[in-house]
């Protein structure tokens, strides 16, 4: 572990004024993430800012008709609270996939956003990583890269993001609120939150320099009854996925008329399955259309030497998440 200074910052503004004040500072929500990548001599960040306290930590409802999902709050209070639970079920089915209860207890809603990737070669200071180290190479794009990213992949980086709670969000069609060192705020919808790799898979979201994530928008619920998230891994507890969907589908009169869908496990940042959205708005739920749709997501998909499984396993995984979900209409 290298030396770092410690601040609480006891107020937003104090969080802020800390930052700008040291470019090599980092938040401090729950420290799931951040703490074990120092233990890994990955991150050496030179003060760690704690933000855990700070009044971030509620959920209300908002001018859509939505829910406000505050940044501080910790993933367990978000899954199991009773606005949460009716409204955005598919959101609390994903986030009880992650990890488990006790790290659940200890994460943040806005440190969940910010989790860094585990390829294992970003993990491994000894080995090439663009995003750990620019410039260095990416010792999985010829290497050991069955877990790695199938859509979004560049030269410098083929690494995939983790987190549970994001595929859904992206489903759902979220916002994220962003408050910056003048005191004023930003809102960013959410596929534009996590960045793809490009030149420069050491950035991964567009969060600018001092700012801090205050809170989640959730729009106006829609998939309140139909929905599924459905996590594929190498064991049934305790791993990352190596694809997960997410689906919401809202049905009247026979049709689909809305619908949310999006993976992990296949790209730098969750992937929004537009086509496939597009393509099943108005249609009959059929399995036939469903695996339509299937074909249309997986289309564009750039495998690697050792994950050309995953176009299969995302295919049959869409098909199996969007019959969930329209099993549950009763």
């Amino acid at each position: 572990m290298r030396p770092f200074t410690y601040t609480q910052a006891k107020t937003i503004q104090e969080a802020l004024t800390a930052s700008a004040n040291n470019t090599e500072a980092k938040y401090l929500g729950g420290g799931t993430n951040l703490v074990d990548l120092m233990k890994e001599d990955v991150e050496r960040p030179s003060q760690i800012i704690e933000v855990a306290d700070l009044d971030f930590d509620t959920i209300t409802s908002n001018d859509t008709g939505g829910f406000t999902l505050g940044a501080m709050l910790s993933n367990s209070e978000t899954a199991n609270h009773p606005d949460i639970r009716k409204n955005y079920p598919l959101l609390s089915m994903a986030m009880l996939s992650a990890a488990t209860a006790q790290i659940r207890n200890m994460a943040t809603n806005g440190g969940n956003l910010l989790q860094r990737t585990r390829c294992p070669y970003f993990f491994e200071a000894s080995m090439p990583c663009n995003k750990r180290e620019p410039d260095s190479g990416c010792g999985a794009l010829e290497g050991a890269n069955a877990k790695h990213a199938i859509f979004g992949w560049s030269e410098s980086c083929v690494a995939t993001h983790p987190s549970d709670m994001c595929v859904a969000l992206a489903a759902l069609g979220a916002t994220v609120i962003l408050q910056k060192p003048d005191r004023t705020s930003r809102t960013i919808e959410f596929t534009d939150f996590h960045r793809l790799p490009g030149e420069q898979p050491e950035k991964d979201n567009t969060i600018l320099p001092g700012e801090i994530i205050t809170a989640i928008d959730l729009p106006q619920p829609k998939f309140k009854t139909n929905y599924h998230y459905l996590k594929i891994r190498e064991r049934s507890s305790y791993a990352f996925a190596l694809i997960s969907v997410a689906a919401g589908l809202k049905i009247f009169g026979g049709m689909i008329t809305d619908i949310g869908l999006a993976m992990g496990g296949v790209a730098h940042k969750p992937w929004k399955l537009t086509k496939a959205e597009a393509f099943l708005t108005g249609k009959m739920p059929t399995t036939a259309n469903f695996e339509q749709a299937a074909e249309l997501a997986l289309k564009d998909a750039k495998i690697l030497s050792e994950n050309e499984y995953k176009v299969t396993m995302g295919k049959k995984a869409i098909v199996r998440a969007l019959e969930q979900a329209l099993a549950k209409t009763a």
